[in-house]
């Protein structure tokens, strides 16, 4: 394993509510009304993420490196604030797949997941 390899392993797992926002951003940037509902959407509902829950983990994900603020601005609000995946977080979201894949394998091979 390479130092990268290394780094992003302790990164794992990677917590749903943080997991699912990252796969918010996968597709575009989106401000942060937009990655509420995207969230919402992808967990058929479960996951309703507050504002400030919300804030909270985009600063994290920030100071991570794994989201950056774009210089995109919204025709209706332009104090709206759009983030996206950076290259860090797309290698994070790849980690977390590939474990959650070897997961859901292990539970099929066990008969518990058709």
């Amino acid at each position: 394993m390479t130092d990268g390899s290394e780094n992003m392993a302790a990164r794992l797992p990677v917590k749903s509510t943080v997991f699912l926002i990252l796969l918010a951003l996968a597709e575009e940037a989106r401000h942060g009304y937009g990655i509420m509902l995207e969230v919402r959407e992808r967990s058929g509902g479960s996951v309703n993420l507050g504002t400030s829950h919300l804030y909270r983990h985009l600063k994290r994900l920030l100071d991570d490196g794994l989201v950056e603020e774009t210089d995109t601005t919204s025709d209706t609000d332009p104090r709206r604030r759009y983030y996206r995946l950076t290259a860090l977080g797309r290698e994070l979201v790849t980690a977390e797949s590939a474990r959650l894949k070897s997961l859901v394998e292990q539970s099929q091979r066990l008969g518990f997941v058709k």
